[in-house]
């Protein structure tokens, strides 16, 4: 394939980089064929949706081979959030391989967030940020792999039409497999209006947004600035380990103003709003997320992961807090299947979004409320820095009933 002039192999779902858009709706059956035509096993999470994780469901276990096929079948919840989900291979061991080479796609859900007027006038945009790195030396996975060409939706550096005085939303997600995107529109501030789980309360209005690999952000930009282009800038960030290279003023798509909106558009005052979670009554529980054995051991508890090991057990219909720590020398984006949670401050106050990762600074600790709802089986928790996945930072969890 050619990805701004540079041919090379990648691989692709039904040949696009990134994959098909997928789009459902509350209640809704979803049934996704998979042939696998790689010579390597494969297999989908469904990235954020809380559908189960068994069976031909969000299944991380399951190992489609080589010439072989699947059909994925499940239904969305009638309650589910609105937002933006996505799919990649979840094959322990390759699962960074796979999605660097180009395995990603957006699966949108739509619900009560799309029908709120003021996002219903707003011209829609998909942003799929991925990198395309060279397969990386030992040292080069102990960081997490990054690539020199940055893409956003297949393209380098792709026109965004926006109209003078109308909305646009931008659904925009971190596919690479290591890189933080830390987000900057000229002139223009960011408002946010959902985040991995969903729609948040009000939208909140940001100059800079930070987004780790496999976040999603939903934002709208208002189209009242004068006439000509405006640069989405990748600011640096320094993510901690060795090979750190920011790029500065990285320029990743273009907003060009191209005509009027027949009305003026405002933003919305009021979102959907997710059901708080409610306090725990549970003992917290302690996830150490570390490094060892010169960088190449990544570990949860002391333990590099295993999946003939349950190393996380909880009751089916139960709500805990997980105090996540990170004591290693690099920032860890922290990610729980299945179910989504809210990030608790110091204060003991839950946040009102939901999230399915959370960034864990080097050296710093989060606390994390989350619900284990309607689904028993096991499933999986880790790092979302791909290789460190791959190398081990990954725990077994299973939801008793």
């Amino acid at each position: 394939m050619d990805l701004d002039g540079r041919a090379g192999w990648r691989y692709a779902y039904n040949g696009r980089l990134p994959g098909p858009v997928l789009e459902a709706r509350p209640g809704d059956t979803v049934r996704v064929a998979l042939t696998n035509r790689l010579a390597e096993a494969t297999n989908l999470h469904f990235h954020g949706l809380h559908i189960p994780p068994t069976g031909s469901g969000d299944n991380p276990f399951l190992h489609i081979p080589p010439g072989e096929s699947f059909t994925y079948e499940f239904t969305i919840p009638e309650q589910h959030p609105s937002g933006t989900f996505w799919y990649h291979p979840h094959v322990h061991g390759s699962a960074a391989r796979q999605v660097s080479l180009g395995l990603a796609g957006l699966f949108v859900v739509r619900g009560e967030m799309d029908e709120i007027p003021e996002i219903a006038a707003a011209s829609e945009r998909f942003l799929v940020l991925q990198d395309w790195p060279e397969e990386p030396s030992p040292m080069e996975r102990i960081r997490g792999r990054e690539g020199a060409l940055v893409t956003a939706s297949g393209l380098r550096d792709p026109i965004l039409p926006a109209a003078q005085g109308g909305l646009m939303r931008l659904r925009i997600l971190n596919a690479s497999s290591s890189r933080f995107y830390r987000l900057r529109m000229e002139d223009h501030p960011w408002y946010v209006i959902a985040t991995d789980g969903g729609p948040i309360p009000e939208p909140a209005g940001y100059d800079e947004l930070l987004v780790t690999p496999g976040q999603r952000v939903e934002v709208l930009v208002k189209g009242d600035r004068a006439e000509g282009r405006y640069r989405l800038l990748n600011l640096p960030y320094d993510r901690g380990g060795p090979l750190f290279r920011g790029l500065a003023g990285e320029t990743l798509a273009t907003l060009e103003y191209q005509g009027r909106a027949e009305t003026t558009v405002g933003l919305p005052t009021r979102l959907p709003e997710a059901t708080p979670l409610p306090k725990s009554d549970l003992p917290r529980r302690t996830l150490v997320m570390s490094e060892g054995m010169m960088g190449m051991s990544f570990t949860i508890n002391g333990r590099t992961f295993d999946d003939r090991r349950v190393d996380t057990r909880v009751r089916l219909g139960s709500v805990e807090e997980w105090e996540i720590v990170n004591r290693g020398g690099m920032d860890h984006p922290f990610h729980l299947h299945t179910n989504s949670f809210q990030v608790v401050g110091a204060d003991g106050v839950a946040e009102r979004a939901r999230r399915d990762v959370v960034l864990v600074p080097r050296g710093e600790r989060r606390v994390i409320r989350a619900g284990f709802f309607d689904y028993p089986g096991k499933t999986v928790y880790h790092c979302h820095i791909l290789d460190h996945e791959d190398l081990g930072m990954m725990g077994t969890l299973e939801v008793a009933a």
